[in-house]
């Protein structure tokens, strides 16, 4: 019986050594499918990754720099959130009707409700920001704000008057910074009030920077009630873009009034630093670019439309290093 029972057991055994062996000889296949899968997903994330980074640097190469200088863990989810902001920024100047641009503008809001629900779309820039926002935890509502404001933006019109650039400066660029510091772990009210004047001040940069671009395309940005003030029209500007013998002394009394405040909004955010953690620091290196811009549109008796200020800066990545090292801003 015993015997039997022997003989049995071997036979069991001898169909499991070859079921056993059946899969080892099958597995490979299999094997090669999952590392098929996993090299596509790795391939994946690195096209991404490489979408976001080189997006970054040909439209907002002083960004690009920045978010080099963030720590190892907050620097691809900087990248992401910096190729987010440019694709909504692009969208005003790429498209010829306002309802084509609100059809992009629906994208991204359904976008971020879609990340947030773990089903981001097949998409180089969403991919990196659901990656970030489930590593970061980063806050739905600062994204939407940036989306709502851009959407407001798509009217094509002046800003009526300070306030309004302000306001819309707050709700973009502000939003972002917050974002920023929520990448790098950073909840302190003081580093949050640095926070939105450093992105009001980027704001109003920003426009100024941007006026010999939009007004070679006949448009100008500039608060309205600046430039009544001073008797400065928008076809001043625009002329002004193309003829450098017939620009107004009135173009430079409105940029010297709008740098003025952009200047304010830069030592107001200084005014919280010993109360601003060290760890915030990396967000507001943007300040390094704005203080450069300043300084240069000074030097050039406040004509926005002087070929220095067209230059890049080639010492800016030096400068950005430095107020890194020293975590200062």
């Amino acid at each position: 019986m015993a015997a039997g029972i022997r003989a049995k057991h071997g036979l069991l055994s001898s169909k499991t050594s070859l079921n056993v062996a059946f899969h080892r000889l099958t597995s490979p296949s299999t094997a090669c499918v999952q590392r098929s899968a996993s090299s596509a997903t790795s391939d994946a994330q690195q096209h991404n990754e490489r979408f976001c980074l080189d997006l970054v640097r040909s439209r907002d190469y002083d960004g690009f720099v920045s978010s080099l200088l963030l720590p190892e863990e907050a620097r691809r989810s900087s990248l992401a959130l910096r190729a987010f902001n440019v694709e909504l920024a692009q969208v005003k100047d790429s498209v010829s009707q306002k309802s084509i641009g609100l059809m992009r503008m629906q994208f991204w809001k359904t976008a971020i409700e879609e990340i947030y629900r773990d089903e981001p779309p097949k998409q180089p820039v969403s991919s990196e920001l659901w990656r970030a926002v489930r590593k970061q935890h980063l806050t739905k509502r600062w994204l939407l704000r940036i989306i709502t404001e851009r959407e407001k933006d798509l009217d094509d019109r002046a800003y009526r008057n300070l306030q309004e650039l302000e306001t819309y400066s707050e709700n973009t660029q502000s939003s972002l910074i917050y974002l920023l510091l929520e990448c790098l772990g950073v909840k302190n009210v003081h580093a949050d009030h640095a926070a939105s004047h450093i992105g009001k001040a980027q704001g109003i940069v920003t426009c100024l920077r941007a006026t010999p671009y939009h007004s070679s395309r006949r448009k100008v940005y500039l608060p309205m009630d600046i430039c009544m003030l001073h008797g400065a029209s928008q076809e001043d500007f625009i002329r002004g873009s193309r003829e450098p013998s017939s620009r107004e002394p009135s173009i430079r009394d409105v940029a010297y009034d709008i740098a003025s405040q952009a200047h304010v909004h830069l030592e107001h955010a200084r005014s919280f630093s010993h109360q601003v953690p060290a760890a915030a620091t990396p967000a507001f290196l943007q300040t390094v670019v704005l203080e450069d811009y300043l300084q240069r549109v000074r030097r050039a008796d406040f004509d926005i439309f002087h070929p220095s200020l067209q230059k890049r800066n080639p010492l800016l990545p030096i400068q950005l290093y430095l107020r890194s090292w020293k975590k200062t801003y």
